[in-house]
C-alpha cells in the first residue's frame, strides 16, 4: 500500500517536471521543473499573509510588489485593475496628482493612426531641425531603452525586438554594438559607446567607414545615439568578463574571444564640447541619420556651453536622453548608485530650460528614462518637456524578469541577464514578445486614457499645469509652480496629421 502510493507519487512528480520542462510560458517551470511551482503558490497566498508577516504591497524597491504586479498583469493581458481604493500615501510630499478635465476628449473625436488603438507617434521628428537626409519620427513615444547584447543573453534580446517590432516602438541597442538579435524586425537606434562597438577597424579604433557600412546594411538603423554616461554609474567605463567573450560577442563588438572587453570612462574621438559636435556633424553628414546623445546630468557648465554653441552655430545633436539616477539595468559601485548624478526630475528640468532660455528647445526630441515606465511618471515627464519615453527594467519585467537583482553575476534565474544557455532556454523568445508587445500596447492604451482624461487628444500635450504635487501638509502646488517652468508648446495640428510625415528610410549611398 505504502510502496503504492509512493510510486504514484513519484510518477506524478515525473510527470509534472516533464509538463514543467517542456511548456513555453512560464521561464521559472521551465528552468526550475517542479519547485518552480513554490513561487506562484506563495504568489497566490502572500496578499492574505502579508498582513500579518513579511514586507507590504509598497516597500520593496526598487520597484515594489504593485507595481510589478501592474507590469505583469498588462503584459499578459489579464485584469491590472485594483481594488478597495489606494494604498498610496496621497500626502506625502512629492506625490503626483494628475488633475482631470470637466469635460473630457470626446471619444467621437479620437484618431487612430493607422488603425492602432494603442498608437502614440512622437509630435516631434528627429533631425528635421538640423536638416538632416533621413529624419526620424518615433511611431511610439514608450520605446526600449539601451541594453547590451552579452549583458542580456540572446533570447532576451530577441523577444525585446521581436515585441517592439510588433508594437511600433524603436529598440536601442545598448554600447555592445549591433548583434543580429537586434535585426528581427524592429526600428533601432545604435547606440556608441567609449568602445565604438560595431564602428571599429581591424587596428581596434573607430572608423566613420565602419559607421556607414553598418548604416547601409541595416535599413533598420533609424538614428545613432552617442553615450557620454547614464544614470546607473554615470562616469564609469564598463567590463565584460573575459568569459562572457563568446565568438559570437568578439565578432559583433570586433575584440578577441574570451578577453575581458572593457569600455573606457571617456571618449577617444572627442574631447570638449566642439569636437564633440564635430564628431557629431562628421556621423551625420556620412550616413545621414539624426544622431543624439544621452547622459545622466551633473555639472551643468556643458549644457550651458552646448546650447550656447547650438543656438548660435545650428547644429548639434538632434535628440538627447536624459537619464536619471533612478536608472539601473548597469551594475555599478554602491555609492554611484546612490549618490553620483541627478534624479530624472531634477536633472531633465535644469537641462531643458538651459535650451529653452536659447530658444533652441523645440528644435530637439528629448527623451526621458530612469524608473519612468509607468503611465503617472511617464505623464509626469512629458508635462516637463519630453517627446518620448525609453523603458528598460520595466521591459525586463514583462518578459519575465522577476528582480532577483543577480543581473551582475550571470546568474539571472529567469534567463535574461545571463549567457548560460540553460537559463536562456527558459526564457521562449515568441511567448515573451507577445508579453512585451501586450505591456507596450496596455501601457499606450492607459497612457490615451490619462490624456482624454484630462482633455487631451495626445499624452505629449500635458503640462505643469495639469499636474498637481504633495509639497507640505494639506498643500498641493502645480507642477510648474514648483519646478519654475512652462516648456515650449510643440505645434500640433491633430493626430490625422501625423500619419503622413517626412521620415521614410531612404538609401543611404
Amino acid at each position: 500500500m505504502f510502496l503504492g502510493i509512493m510510486v504514484t507519487l513519484a510518477a506524478c512528480i515525473i510527470i509534472l517536471g516533464i509538463r514543467d520542462y517542456t511548456q513555453k510560458h512560464h521561464t521559472i517551470l521551465r528552468n526550475f521543473p517542479v519547485i518552480g511551482h513554490t513561487r506562484y503558490i506563495l504568489q497566490k497566498v502572500g496578499p492574505g499573509m502579508r498582513q500579518y508577516w513579511v514586507t507590504n504591497d509598497k516597500e520593496e524597491q526598487p520597484f515594489n510588489r504593485d507595481e510589478r504586479s501592474w507590469v505583469y498583469r498588462t503584459a499578459k493581458n489579464i485584469d491590472n485593475h485594483f481594488g478597495f481604493g489606494t494604498t498610496e500615501q496621497q500626502y506625502g510630499i512629492g506625490y503626483p496628482i494628475i488633475k482631470h478635465a470637466a469635460f473630457p476628449f470626446p471619444e467621437s473625436k479620437i484618431v487612430y493612426p493607422d488603425g492602432d488603438k494603442t498608437a502614440i507617434p512622437c509630435l516631434k521628428i528627429m533631425g528635421l531641425a538640423h536638416g538632416r537626409k533621413r529624419p526620424f519620427r518615433p511611431k511610439s513615444i514608450i520605446n526600449i531603452s539601451a541594453m547590451s547584447y552579452g549583458a542580456l543573453g540572446k533570447h532576451a534580446i530577441s523577444a525585446l525586438n521581436l515585441g517592439a517590432a510588433q508594437a511600433g516602438a524603436y529598440h536601442t541597442t545598448g554600447e555592445g554594438g549591433i548583434s543580429p538579435f537586434h535585426l528581427l524586425g524592429a526600428d533601432i537606434v545604435w547606440q556608441l559607446g567609449t568602445g565604438y562597438f560595431g564602428a571599429r577597424d581591424a587596428s581596434q579604433q573607430f572608423s566613420i567607414d565602419m559607421v556607414v557600412q553598418q548604416v547601409k546594411t541595416h535599413p533598420q538603423i533609424r538614428a545613432i545615439e552617442i553615450k557620454l554616461s547614464q544614470g546607473a554609474k554615470p562616469g564609469k567605463g564598463g567590463v565584460l568578463p573575459g568569459t562572457k567573450v563568446t565568438p559570437e560577442i568578439a565578432k559583433i563588438r570586433g575584440i578577441p574571444v574570451g578577453e575581458a572587453c572593457i569600455s573606457p570612462a571617456s571618449h577617444s574621438q572627442f574631447h570638449d564640447v566642439d569636437s564633440m559636435i564635430e564628431f557629431i556633424e562628421k556621423l551625420a553628414d556620412a550616413t545621414g541619420l539624426p544622431i543624439g546623445i544621452k547622459s545622466a546630468i551633473g555639472e551643468t557648465t556643458f549644457w550651458e556651453e552646448l546650447a550656447e554653441k547650438m543656438a548660435h552655430n545650428k547644429v548639434g545633436p538632434d535628440f538627447i536622453v536624459i537619464d536619471g539616477s533612478e536608472g539601473g539595468t548597469g551594475a555599478a559601485p554602491l555609492t554611484y548608485s546612490d549618490h553620483v548624478s541627478l534624479p530624472f526630475k531634477v536633472g531633465f528640468s535644469r537641462v531643458y530650460q538651459t535650451f529653452q532660455k536659447k530658444g533652441i528647445a523645440n528644435d530637439i526630441v528629448w527623451v526621458g528614462s530612469g524608473k519612468l515606465g509607468f503611465p503617472d511618471r511617464t505623464v509626469v515627464a512629458l508635462s516637463l518637456g519630453c517627446d518620448c519615453i525609453n523603458i528598460a527594467r520595466e521591459a525586463m519585467l514583462s518578459i519575465g524578469c522577476i528582480q532577483s537583482q543577480t543581473c551582475h553575476t550571470g546568474h539571472c534565474p529567469t534567463g535574461i541577464a545571463t549567457m548560460d544557455p540553460r537559463k536562456m532556454r527558459g526564457l521562449v523568445i515568441e511567448t515573451k514578445a507577445i508579453r512585451l508587445t501586450q505591456f507596450l500596447r496596455g501601457f499606450r492604451t492607459e497612457l490615451n486614457s490619462l490624456a482624454h482624461t484630462a482633455g487631451l487628444e495626445h499624452p505629449a500635450q500635458f503640462t505643469p499645469d495639469k499636474i498637481e504635487v504633495s509639497s507640505g501638509v494639506n498643500k498641493f502646488q502645480e507642477l510648474g509652480d514648483i519646478m519654475g517652468y512652462c516648456p515650449d508648446p510643440v505645434p500640433f495640428d491633430g493626430i490625422a496629421s501625423l500619419n503622413d510625415s517626412p521620415d521614410k528610410p531612404t538609401k543611404v549611398n
